[in-house]
């Protein structure tokens, strides 16, 4: 397997990992000037400031974006974003100073370490004192150290997540990366195989939507909603404005479809953002932009698929 290409220039992306507590949070910096937009598809979603990247709200874009764990309680991890963002003049500007704007999603992963410990301000802050361009550390770190996917026989059996990375180049010269962070209820696959999902008593994996086919109420242990998501970030040099992030974000998420059985559940608070920071003018509507945004959206789905497949396979 090639080693995938750098994330595109003037992004940064920093994890902070707590192992004792199996939890942590990773931060995707986005360059001065970035537009961005966001597709909630899951049911049972945790997040902070989606209305930003709205297309009726006046911001054009984030600031950063934020994966963390926690939870609920790790929406707090933002506040260290800010902190780290507004100290370096890096928001947008009013009158009185620049406002960070850190868009947030969670993961649910107090199951699995230490409940009363979980990404703060702290945590947050360290994570961007981390971040780097290049090619980001990916596997059981930061937002996905205490991740798991294929939850249908309870955590215990199921296969570990992680943060995973896939990118490539366009023929224009536009570079596409897609970070991932898998949490799902269901399982990740590829080519028809189960490469993470609940194990049967010998340890071999199993096919969640076969299991569901057989069960007639819901089981003891109980999958609860907003426990489990799957939360990515797509990255890209391309000249789009927020109409046609919003449209990447919105085909991207079909990647996670092709990767993730089942998706976009009750149970599950699935999330895929866009950011784009090119400078060069997008085209007038009509034929030309249509196939660019098709383009461009087809090859971030397929870059979401392979990010989720690689968190699994990292994770190992």
């Amino acid at each position: 397997m090639t080693d995938p290409l750098p994330l595109p220039e003037g992004y940064a992306v920093g994890h902070l990992t707590d192992l004792e507590a199996r939890t942590g949070c990773t931060v995707v910096i986005a360059p001065e000037g970035t537009r961005g937009a966001v597709e909630v598809r899951g049911g049972g979603t945790g997040s902070r400031e989606l209305e930003s990247l709205s297309p009726l709200a006046n911001s054009e874009g984030p600031s950063a974006v934020l994966l963390t764990g926690g939870s609920a309680f790790g929406l707090a991890a933002a506040d260290g974003v800010v902190r780290w963002l507004e100290e370096r003049g890096r928001g947008r500007p009013t009158p009185l100073g620049v406002i960070p704007l850190v868009p947030t999603a969670v993961v649910f992963d107090l199951a699995e370490g230490d409940f009363d410990r979980r990404p703060g301000p702290d945590e947050g802050y360290a994570a961007c004192e981390a971040a780097a361009g290049g090619v980001p550390e990916r596997g059981r770190i930061g937002a996905g150290t205490g991740t798991a996917v294929g939850k249908m026989l309870g955590r215990e059996r199921a296969t570990p997540g992680g943060v995973g990375y896939a990118s490539t180049r366009l023929a224009g010269g536009e570079t596409l990366a897609a970070i991932a962070v898998a949490n799902a209820s269901g399982d990740v696959v590829e080519d028809g195989e189960v490469l993470g999902g609940p194990r049967g008593d010998s340890g071999e994996l199993l096919r969640s939507a076969e299991l569901m086919r057989d069960m007639r109420e819901l089981p003891d242990w109980g999958i609860r909603p907003g426990q489990s998501t799957t939360l990515v970030c797509v990255c890209t040099d391309a000249a789009l404005d927020k109409r046609g992030c919003g449209i990447v974000a919105r085909v991207a998420s079909g990647g996670l479809a092709r990767a993730v059985d089942p998706a976009f559940t009750p149970l599950d608070g699935d999330i895929v953002f866009c950011l784009a920071s090119g400078e060069r003018p997008t085209a007038p509507p009509g034929p030309a932009l249509s196939w660019s945004l098709t383009v461009l959206g087809t090859t971030a789905a397929t870059l979401t698929a392979a990010a989720i497949r690689d968190a699994v396979r990292q994770a190992r």
